[in-house]
């Protein structure tokens, strides 16, 4: 029964387990075992990639409903991860672009219908977009895992259908969004008006390219905001065809720019833009404090932030070894490794500890690299040259540091960004790769002895974003669950991404929270109203 219960969550969240089904669901159970060594000795035969069975058709910004060319007219490569080559020249987006976004975003607020709309009218547009989600499900994906290198199957089958839940969700809340009456000392009537806040800046990164356009998109949206939104520069592709379906559904014009282009530039452009009224970002913890302080120099907008981690996942004395294995296995390898909330710290308890590293070693050798357009591949290609490199720096840092090497470590084939799932025993907490946020496939696995040593070590970070616990004890959760001070936990599960669950993090890991009701107080101002009573007849 708990190994259902561990899948059946599982099978809510990002976390692919190592099949997938015909449906949009995963079962941690069916999954282990299914790959074995002649499966990823096959995935490792050089092979021409797959073609996607996409067409690129938008590759401009999109300024006040028209997709145009950017003021400057340079444009920029977007790559294949897979090879490295060229897939699209994108519309290289600047100050200037920004400058004409943000002004069809504020005519757009100040004297378009959409904040004028009903909720109800607004709302019935987000559901029209969720339908045309659906129906260019496999058009989005094969988007999304060509510009990203993600598996095509992990796209189609859980990041796309997440991407309509979440517009769905936030257009359910669109007409539900109310204040308050409220009592006070003396002769008025008071109440609270609940207020879209302006035009939302918006920064999205490379990992998530998609569903982080629905956190940040949807909510705004719902509120009645108008929008400016900068992709990665890794990953423009999914979101300006995403963005033309949302006009397609029914958007009045400038309601959302999107700007494709650098940080430096177009980033920069947005967070210290005087007439944005509110930026949400999501990227590095540096890049956030430029962020933060630009956002600070300009108009003292408001700054939502969701930034990096290392996340522990703590897997106890009592835990059933096998299913925790396969458990960590997936809260660190998901997404090649590269998500913020990575269980990448993997603390186990002496007395499970050799046996641990043993099947995660030999769990990780077993996990299928490959053309992510191919069917049963479970990792693709890290994002690009820098991230690839960067990994394997951080690799070499552990052999150098130390730490015990069990499997991986090295580049997978002759051509494009794979790595080969590594996994290192023997880790202390000093090391880098115990410390810094790698962003991609390292499992680092340690060793402690008591709970309270854990708590302290899981503690001793400067991000705090999310943690996970396997254990089969009651008691041993709650003490960690009001323990670990991050944003997110996970027991006996991890990477729950439900659309009405909170996202957010402690410490560096950025402040505010995105998803559920929560998500809506980032795009809202509260106004009191206060009004003189003549001759009440109750207060």
């Amino acid at each position: 029964m708990a190994a259902r219960r561990v899948s059946s969550l599982l099978s809510r969240s990002f976390n692919c387990a190592s099949s997938f089904s015909k449906g949009r669901s995963s079962s941690v159970g069916r999954g282990i075992g299914k790959y074995s060594t002649a499966a990823a000795a096959a995935a490792a035969a050089v092979e021409e990639p797959i073609a996607p069975s996409v067409k690129v058709d938008y590759t401009k910004l999109l300024i006040n409903g028209q997709f145009v060319d950017a003021a400057s007219g340079r444009t920029f490569p977007t790559l294949d991860p897979r090879t490295g080559d060229v897939i699209a020249h994108v519309a290289e987006g600047d100050a200037e672009d920004v400058n004409r976004a943000v002004s069809a975003a504020r005519k757009a607020f100040d004297e378009g219908p959409w904040p004028k709309m009903t909720a109800y009218e607004r709302s019935r547009v987000l559901f029209r977009f969720a339908d045309l989600i659906e129906k260019h499900n496999d058009e989005l994906a094969a988007l999304e895992t060509w510009d990203n290198g993600k598996p095509f199957e992990q796209s189609a089958k859980i990041e796309i259908p997440m991407l309509a839940r979440f517009f769905r969700y936030y257009a359910g809340y669109a007409d539900k969004i109310h204040g308050l009456t409220v009592p006070a000392d003396g002769e008025y009537h008071v109440q609270t008006l609940h207020e879209p806040i302006g035009v939302a800046g918006q920064i999205i990164p490379w990992n998530f390219p998609l569903l982080m356009f629905a956190w940040k998109v949807a909510p705004a949206l719902a509120c009645g905001n108008t929008i400016v939104l900068k992709t990665a520069e890794q990953t423009p592709l999914s979101a300006l065809y995403a963005a033309q379906l949302l006009y397609e559904a029914g958007l009045p014009p400038g309601a959302l720019n999107v700007v494709s282009g650098f940080g430096p530039t177009a980033g920069a452009a947005i967070a210290s833009h005087m007439d944005i009224d509110k930026v949400a970002f999501t990227g590095s913890t540096d890049t956030g404090k430029i962020v933060l302080e630009l956002a600070a120099k300009s108009n003292l907008k408001t700054v939502t932030l969701e930034l990096g981690g290392k996340s522990p996942f703590i897997v106890c004395e009592d835990a059933d070894v096998d299913k925790a294995v396969e458990l960590a296995h997936l809260a660190v390898f998901f997404n090649q490794g590269q998500c913020c909330c990575a269980g990448s710290r993997t603390f186990v308890h002496e007395h499970v500890y050799d046996e641990f590293v043993e099947k995660a070693r030999a769990r990780a050798e077993k996990r299928v690299v490959g053309d992510p357009f191919k069917g049963g591949v479970e990792q693709g290609p890290q994002i690009d040259s820098d991230q690839f490199q960067k990994i394997l720096k951080y690799i070499d840092y552990g052999i150098k540091g130390g730490a015990s090497l069990e499997t991986g470590g090295e580049r997978f084939g002759s051509k494009g960004y794979y790595i080969k799932p590594t996994v290192f025993s023997n880790v202390k907490d000093d090391m880098s790769i115990a410390k810094d946020e790698i962003f991609g496939p390292v499992q680092t696995v340690l060793k402690y002895k008591s709970l309270d040593e854990v708590i302290k070590r899981a503690n001793n970070s400067r991000y705090g974003l999310a943690a996970g616990v396997f254990t089969q004890n009651i008691d041993t959760a709650n003490t960690l669950t009001r323990a670990l001070r991050v944003g997110s936990l996970w027991i006996n599960c991890y990477d729950v991404f439900d659309a009405s669950i909170p996202f957010g993090g402690y410490k560096m890991s950025g402040n505010g929270r995105e998803k559920g009701s929560y998500g809506l107080q980032n795009y809202l101002q509260v106004k009191a109203v206060v009004t003189p009573l003549k001759n009440p007849a109750w207060l």
